[in-house]
């Protein structure tokens, strides 16, 4: 955001961290009219003080308000390179399958077959500072592929869908439950006001979803919030275990700290 600012001339509010109302209020007041936000830091806020909300950092809700663009980009592409689903300008964005097989976007997406997501752009970052650059071959078999770690599909319309980050995944048993699923969830619960859903290790099934929550006022049961996901997800996406804290780790611009978690 703030190389483009640059480039473009345009006034930039950058803040020392995320705090809702102090964005709410520049919204308000005209200071800001766009605002870019993580999943977490829209729930927080009035989203129609803003002319336009850019969201990317996790998966996006399945509904959102109007002026909301979604955005999919990591700090090796610079900034986002995916707008609601479609690349700019000469991004390439293809889907690398279990298989072996590829599904490249404007060719042969196929719906709901979920991959990792791979990018070629001029976008691109030269090199990490070991010299390393995560290329890939693609579906074209050209070594000028990055693999992001992040895994996605292609929608019935084409568009891009971005599910997480493939080591988020918690594997319990057989079955794959993806963390930001269980929390979207769980948040709707009256005694909830915050949770992150991350995983321990499980003798039995590997893994256990593991649920980490800061309550209203009573705090939820462990059986009550289980129901409510085998009844919305699976049960398999069920938390086997509940921890109560005061707050969650989260990075400067709200998202939540998984691995922080503990």
């Amino acid at each position: 955001m703030v190389t483009r600012a640059v480039v473009t001339g345009t006034p930039l509010l950058v803040m020392p961290g995320f705090e809702a109302e102090t964005v709410e209020a520049a919204g308000r007041a005209g200071r800001a009219t766009h605002v870019s936000l993580v999943t977490t830091a829209l729930a927080r806020l009035d989203p129609s003080v803003f002319a336009c909300i850019l969201l990317g950092g996790s998966k996006a809700p399945d509904s959102l308000p109007p002026n909301v663009v979604t955005t999919y980009g990591l700090t090796e592409t610079g900034s986002g390179v995916v707008y609601d689903g479609q690349p700019l300008a000469r991004v390439d964005v293809a889907m690398r399958h279990d298989d072996g097989t590829f599904a490249t976007y404007g060719v042969d997406a196929r719906a709901t077959h979920e991959g990792e997501i791979l990018i070629r752009s001029p976008m691109l970052f030269r090199c990490y500072r070991d010299g390393s650059r995560g290329l890939v071959p693609g579906p074209d078999g050209d070594d000028s592929w990055f693999a992001t770690g992040d895994a996605g599909h292609f929608d019935e319309n084409g568009k891009l869908v971005v599910s997480g980050r493939i080591d988020d995944v918690i594997t319990t048993g057989a079955e794959k439950v993806w963390p930001d699923v269980v929390e979207r969830v769980l948040s709707a619960h009256p005694d909830v006001a915050e949770v992150a859903v991350w995983k321990r290790s499980d003798p039995e099934w590997g893994e256990r979803v593991v649920a980490w929550i800061v309550p209203t006022d009573d705090a939820p049961s462990l059986d009550e919030l289980r129901r409510v996901v085998a009844a919305s997800i699976a049960p398999w996406a069920a938390p086997k275990e509940l921890v109560i804290v005061d707050d969650l780790p989260r990075t400067a611009s709200g998202k939540i700290r998984r691995r922080a978690l503990s």
